[in-house]
């Protein structure tokens, strides 16, 4: 029970800070040795429920909102699904190979790689003039599509990389980041029920601890969504970044010494 409490802190906290969850995760059961339920597909999506839960209560009046005007061709519904296509497309096809490539190495790699990019795309920010998210338009929805596809490699970080692509294309922060979490709901949804499917014949489940990291998960998922967007309000994403290279550095650190 233990076990599930953290990794559902460390689901909520990361899903939705640009560091990576898929790194986290991985990288907690390795580091400390934890193995069996909690180390499981079944337990994974257990985490990812919950963090769509918090996805979804957090922006339950833009949902409503999108819904109601989803008839206009200009909707921001059918920009979000225009966005969603590239990573549903990679998941299906590209799944396995990601699976097997999930290693240390491979995750330190990618958060270098992805906090440089995160560097860089602050150094215009002030630069030139912003734009909200009412103005993203289905070009730039597919862009910041595509980069969420690249999210699936371990140690990219969905939010990061498309918070990066709604920066690149000149909006705001908080709203770089607001159009990053409607984007990864569908994503979030539609992987999770990927995975949910090869549990139908899985043997019996420890429900106290699913239920566990799925609340935990979703409250703390909750108040990570919060308090980025007020971060972001009057700070850059480089905090974010310069932790990611510390990150990378104990991830190699911990490889050379365990070999």
């Amino acid at each position: 029970m233990f076990e599930a409490v953290i990794l559902g802190i460390v689901q909520g906290l990361t899903e939705f800070l640009p560091v990576s969850s898929s790194a986290h995760l991985i990288l907690f059961p390795w580091f400390f040795r934890w193995q069996g339920i909690i180390d499981s597909l079944a337990f994974d999506v257990a985490l990812h429920t919950g963090t769509l839960m918090a996805l979804l209560f957090y922006f339950r009046k833009d949902w409503i909102e999108l819904l109601k005007t989803s008839v206009n061709k200009d909707c921001m519904l059918w920009k979000i699904i225009i966005g969603t296509i590239p990573a549903g497309v990679a998941g299906v096809f590209l799944h396995d190979l990601i699976e097997e490539n999930r290693s240390p190495g491979i995750i330190a790699f990618t958060l270098c790689i992805v906090s440089l990019f995160m560097i860089l795309s602050e150094r215009n920010y002030g630069k030139s003039e912003r734009t909200g998210i009412e103005k993203v338009s289905f070009g730039n929805s597919l862009f910041i599509g595509i980069a969420q596809a690249f999210a699936l490699i371990p140690g990219v970080s969905r939010s990061g990389i498309t918070i990066v692509a709604g920066l690149v294309k000149g909006m705001k922060r908080e709203d770089a980041a607001r159009f990053s979490f409607l984007l990864s709901t569908p994503a979030i949804a539609g992987a999770s029920l990927l995975e949910a499917r090869k549990l139908l014949h899985a043997p019996d489940v420890q429900y106290d601890i699913f239920i566990a990291g799925t609340v935990v998960s979703a409250v703390t998922g909750y108040f990570a969504i919060k308090y980025l967007l007020r971060f972001l309000q009057r700070h850059s994403i480089a905090p974010f970044a310069y932790y990611r290279f510390f990150l990378a550095f104990v991830i190699i650190l911990s490889v050379l010494t365990k070999n």
